[in-house]
């Protein structure tokens, strides 16, 4: 019999939890006893308005089944708002041991039309809001030597999409900002990980799902909440959840070529090459990702250099 993993004694903060992924993420954590902070401003998918509902009846449901929960409605896109969700934490509970940003938007605009104000919108939510409340979380967990953050990127980051250059550009920061987190982190007993979500929610207005297999928010939460569980192995990465399939995502490099001196001329006719996947290789966060990259590079000039000059033969 697998042995149950709780959060008896940790006290977790879900941005975005009054709906969907983020109300599964706290409805689990509470029910394996993690005291939660539902934050949700409870405005529309665009980001319009304000409604303090979604986050209360969240609460309300977690201490209904027996936890302990208060609700949030700050704004993840103030720094003010982002500070404030997590002294409440302090405040209600004491400490703070997990974030999950899970909170967003969406303004879908073709690119071509796109304006500033369309552009920040989105990202002063998802990859500004992501800082606005990491940061006095982080600042909290390495003086306690410890702590868990989930970060929520898209399967855009890695993939793009139609009409969404400010999602898409959010979402990969947000991946990015996660892994500083993991980098820094490290020596205070901090991990930091990306969680790719795809799941059946209010995000999906206008899209015809009847051809869908399940895709419930139920079926990503246990992957969120494993990330931020005490036992997680895993730090500096990033994990894929869509209708029950779970893998990890990843930044890779071809093996490339060298020259000891290159031509326009000489990329052109060598692009195959650079972009052959044949000995891909897959860098780690951590513990020191950027300089093993630079040490595979330097290794591979060292050797050339040693031998013809060049890696293309």
């Amino acid at each position: 019999m697998k042995e149950q993993l709780d959060f008896e004694g940790r006290v977790a903060v879900v941005t975005g939890a009054g709906r969907g992924l983020g109300r599964a993420y706290a409805e689990l954590l509470g029910s394996r006893g993690a005291r939660v902070v539902v934050n949700d401003l409870g405005s529309s998918l665009v980001g319009d308005g304000a409604d303090a509902e979604p986050a209360e009846a969240v609460a309300a449901a977690i201490r209904a089944a027996g936890g302990e929960a208060v609700a949030n409605t700050d704004s993840v896109a103030s720094e003010i708002g982002g500070r404030q969700m997590i002294d409440c934490a302090l405040d209600h509970f004491g400490r703070i041991d997990i974030l999950i940003h899970n909170a967003g938007n969406t303004h879908g605009v073709p690119l071509r039309d796109m304006t500033r104000a369309d552009f920040d919108r989105v990202v002063d939510v998802h990859l500004g809001g992501g800082f606005n409340v990491l940061q006095p979380a982080y600042a909290r967990m390495c003086d306690a030597g410890y702590g868990r953050i989930v970060m929520t990127a898209s399967i855009n980051a890695l993939y793009a999409n139609y009409k969404q250059a400010n999602y898409t550009a959010a979402k990969s920061g947000l991946w990015g900002l996660a892994n500083v987190a993991a980098v820094e982190g490290a020596e205070f007993g901090i991990k930091a990980n990306t969680i790719v979500p795809t799941a059946v929610t209010r995000m999906a207005a206008g899209v015809d799902t009847s051809l869908f297999p399940p895709m419930t928010p139920e079926m990503v939460a246990p992957m969120v909440a494993w990330m931020a569980h005490e036992s997680c192995s895993i730090s500096g990465e990033c994990l894929i959840s869509v209708a029950g399939r779970v893998a990890r995502g990843f930044a890779g490099e071809t093996r490339g070529v060298y020259l000891d001196e290159w031509t326009i001329e000489d990329v052109a006719e060598q692009i195959d090459r650079i972009r052959d996947t044949t000995e891909l290789r897959i860098g780690s966060v951590i513990p020191a990702g950027q300089a093993e990259h630079l040490k595979y590079s330097f290794e591979m000039a060292a050797a050339a250099r040693a031998g013809q000059g060049r890696t293309d033969q």
